[in-house]
């Protein structure tokens, strides 16, 4: 079979599995001390391989196709923090080819099997600052792609449309009181969905704002900061650490993350974004992961915004991936005293916030 033959058949096996799926719901959540602002979340936790990142794989899969970047029996190589790396591992299996997961040493026991379920191999790393080079050296040793996502996230994404989760999202309110969102609060790993719902709502002409919420230990909020500022080198701050909110947060802020494509952006503690995790698990009746909390302080931020200013509306979030992948940790209550995380103090806070009493203040930035 020839190159050109190989690409045409894979390509219409991603599109097959594809045909194959569902879109994801739209859940509506009411917020007790918050009449009139109605809140959504997209559950993107039913993607066959469990989160948001699917949409993110296939792209990035028929981005590398287009390009010409795969080859038969060549790996597929990817730095992640994981869920990433699950669904890559589902599109590399389905092409017959090998996939290697650079991913940190930290990373869930739950999203190992995931990967390794798929067919992936795991190559795991100390330092999630070491991510990409460790990738790298893999795809020169093997002859394989580093897909790098961290990159290519925001151009893969056909963002005008194309069933994107923007497109979705806005297919899925159309009969909703509030049909176009005030807000769209998402949190950053790539970056990319943020830019895909900011192109999008831009090129609708809706008057929907993206808001992203940034967790504890991640540099995106300060080089989003620098980035009104002007600051030409706010592109190029680092920090140590990984973020202890898996799948969001970066210690560099990566190329797919575009500035000028979010409205706004907040700073949130980790206790919170696991205290409002707990809070929306219970509300829904089943476990979500820590980056849903994130994006639901994100929400309470800006309804609080909306009911100070005396407007109604919607806001739509994400809902990341499901809880069961972080058993051992989030969902461990010995975890958070060895991490000397006040569960009492932060579901309280929570609670007080969602009851409309406000939240603690958090670090925010605007675009305007």
């Amino acid at each position: 079979m020839s190159q050109r033959e190989w690409v045409n058949a894979a390509i219409r096996k991603i599109e097959a599995d594809f045909n194959r799926s569902a879109d994801t719901h739209l859940i509506p959540l009411a917020l007790p001390g918050f009449p009139g602002i109605d809140v959504y979340f997209k559950d993107e936790s039913s993607h066959p391989t469990g989160s948001l990142k699917h949409r993110l794989a296939r792209s990035l899969f028929l981005y590398a196709l287009a390009n010409g970047w795969l080859r038969e029996g060549r790996p597929v190589i990817e730095a992640s923090s994981g869920s990433t790396a699950v669904s890559e591992a589902y599109f590399a299996r389905l092409l017959g080819l090998p996939f290697i997961a650079v991913i940190p040493a930290s990373t869930s026991p739950e999203k190992i099997a995931a990967i390794e379920f798929h067919g992936g191999r795991c190559h795991l790393v100390e330092r999630a600052c070491d991510l990409n080079s460790a990738s790298e050296q893999l795809a020169r040793e093997t002859g394989g792609h580093f897909m790098d996502q961290f990159t290519y996230a925001e151009r893969a994404t056909d963002w005008r449309a194309n069933n994107n989760i923007a497109e979705s999202i806005f297919k899925q309110m159309a009969e909703e009181p509030h049909p176009v969102p005030e807000w769209i609060v998402c949190s950053p790993g790539t970056g990319g969905t943020a830019a895909t719902l900011g192109r999008y709502v831009r090129y609708r002409r809706h008057d929907t704002r993206i808001l992203c919420a940034d967790p504890e230990v991640s540099v995106f909020y300060d080089g989003y900061c620098g980035a009104l500022a002007g600051d030409a080198e706010a592109r190029q701050l680092q920090i140590t650490g990984g973020s202890r909110i898996e799948g969001i947060g970066r210690p560099r802020v990566e190329a797919s993350f575009i500035p000028s494509c979010v409205d706004g952006m907040v700073k949130v503690p980790d206790d919170l974004s696991l205290a409002a995790m707990r809070y929306v698990s219970a509300r829904l009746g089943r476990r979500v992961g820590g980056s849903t909390g994130t994006n639901f302080v994100g929400v309470l931020q800006v309804a609080g915004q909306m009911r100070q200013a005396g407007r109604g509306g919607s806001i739509v979030t994400i809902l990341c991936d499901a809880g069961e992948r972080y058993a051992h940790s989030y969902y461990n209550p010995a975890w958070y005293p060895e991490r000397g995380i006040d569960v009492a103090a932060s579901d309280a806070a929570i609670a007080a916030a969602v009851a409309g009493h406000g939240l603690p203040d958090l670090p925010c930035a605007w675009l305007e």
